[in-house]
């Protein structure tokens, strides 16, 4: 007997309505959602390279500034100012509206982005700083950004979104760098006597007078028929534009350079006297390649030569003026007379061109002068064995050294008198570490370093 089939029951179908308006508004959530991703998140990555780039040159301009107003009882103020100015001309940049009307909301640049100095790079950083800041850091800690899609995200996030803003933080300082607006002069060093910890560099402190390029033979070891000249090309015009500022000769310390014998005297007065703003000989009309310096005072007599003059036996150096004798230059690096007066010098000249930048229509200064004109950049060589007529001398580094009057010429001798300062302006590639030495520097950006422990900053 076979047994019964079974079949199967079927049960039909209940309709399902509704299903896919479920789908397409999930769908319609999820790109709404990727739009308010895509739309805000660009809008404030752009918002925040904008910001993070007006930033940075703010954070340049207040270290360059500093750089030039150091020292000066208003040099943290007129940094900040000049920082905040760059922001705010950043801001009104075209394509920057909306960080402009940003600065406005907050009540100007003052109220919108925090200036500090240090003299660390790795800080504590604060307003207006210690009196040795050379570090400038400038953050902006709220920038608000209107949305777009943002508040209906923030209904999906449950209000873990925060607020639409970036933020930005710079810091910028000097760097060592090997210059190449070199003066084709050298001093000797001293490889014994170099401890900058005490303000000693190659046998050099600040503020001392020395005599940068001989008026006599065989002077400071180099060896007979020298001057302290070097050779960076062929002939007088070489030298006379090296001496104006024209120098493009870049060495590096360990390298080599070469003696150039002769006195070369009227070629290397009229280049170098053009930072002083005199144009004589080929240097006429050079006004506007070679210009003055801000501050052109310098110690003379009645007859507009300088008052500071050199014995030729020994090299030392005398005041004509009343009162006059041997001078010398002190601890703190001011020049004196014998009996105590005080002259023209490089104290002198540092605050006089802090006052300058922060107001360049102050008396003294030169309404066509730049900065540092009258701070030359000067190899350090390594001078022992070095003999006569050309020779080849070890680079141990480079000074700055102020000049303190017009190069006088008397027949056929010329001589050029400076004061060694710890620090200047330099051309050519920053270095990759804050300074730590004496010499030329550059103003560059750094990591920014939010504490003592010098954490890095995820902002900068």
């Amino acid at each position: 007997m076979n047994p019964c089939k079974q079949w199967p029951s079927y049960t039909a179908p209940e309709r399902q309505r509704g299903a896919v308006i479920v789908l397409v508004t999930l769908a319609m959530v999820a790109m709404l959602l990727m739009a308010a991703l895509a739309l805000d998140g660009g809008h404030m990555l752009v918002n925040k390279t904008r910001l993070q780039n007006s930033v940075d040159a703010a954070a340049l301009s207040g270290a360059k500034t500093l750089q030039q107003v150091l020292g000066s009882s208003n040099a943290a103020i007129v940094s900040r100012s000049a920082a905040l100015a760059t922001l705010t001309l950043n801001a009104n940049a075209s394509g920057n509206s909306e960080l402009a009307t940003a600065v406005t909301a907050a009540g100007g640049a003052g109220a919108f982005a925090v200036v500090e100095l240090a003299n660390s790079v790795y800080g504590p950083f604060s307003f207006p700083g210690p009196a040795n800041a050379s570090y400038v850091r400038v953050s902006v800690p709220n920038y608000p950004l209107s949305g777009f899609f943002w508040n209906f995200a923030q209904a999906f996030a449950g209000g873990g979104l925060g607020a639409k803003a970036v933020a930005a933080i710079a810091t910028a300082g000097p760097s060592p760098t090997s210059p190449c607006d070199l003066a084709p002069l050298m001093v000797c060093g001293d490889t014994t006597q170099h401890d900058p910890d005490t303000g000693l560099f190659w046998g050099y402190q600040l503020g001392e007078l020395e005599v940068l390029k001989s008026a006599k033979n065989n002077t400071s070891g180099i060896g007979p028929g020298n001057f302290q000249l070097l050779d960076f090309g062929s002939g007088g015009q070489t030298v006379r534009e090296a001496l104006a500022g024209g120098g493009t000769l870049c060495p590096a310390a360990g390298e080599n350079v070469g003696t150039k014998p002769g006195n070369t005297v009227g070629p290397s007065a009229q280049g170098f006297n053009t930072r002083f703003g005199q144009y004589v000989g080929p240097m006429g009309g050079t006004e506007s390649i070679y210009p003055p310096d801000l501050v052109t005072t310098f110690n003379q007599l009645g007859n507009g030569n300088g008052a500071l003059t050199v014995d030729l036996t020994d090299d030392s150096v005398s005041y004509l003026g009343t009162g006059g004798g041997l001078v010398h230059s002190d601890s703190a690096g001011n020049i004196l007379t014998a009996s105590g007066t005080g002259l023209f010098d490089l104290n002198d000249w540092k605050a006089a061109s802090a006052d300058c930048v922060a107001n360049p229509s102050a008396s003294g200064c030169q309404s066509d002068g730049v900065f540092e004109r009258r701070m030359l950049k000067i190899v350090i060589g390594q001078c022992s064995g070095t003999d006569g007529g050309t020779a080849s001398v070890p680079v141990l580094g480079f000074a700055c050294f102020f000049a303190l009057q017009p190069m006088d010429q008397t027949g056929g001798q010329a001589w050029l008198l400076g004061q060694f300062s710890s620090v200047c302006e330099g051309d050519d590639f920053p270095g990759p570490n804050p300074v730590e030495d004496a010499g030329p520097q550059i103003i560059q950006l750094y990591k920014t370093y939010i504490d003592n422990s010098q954490t890095p900053s995820t902002d900068s």
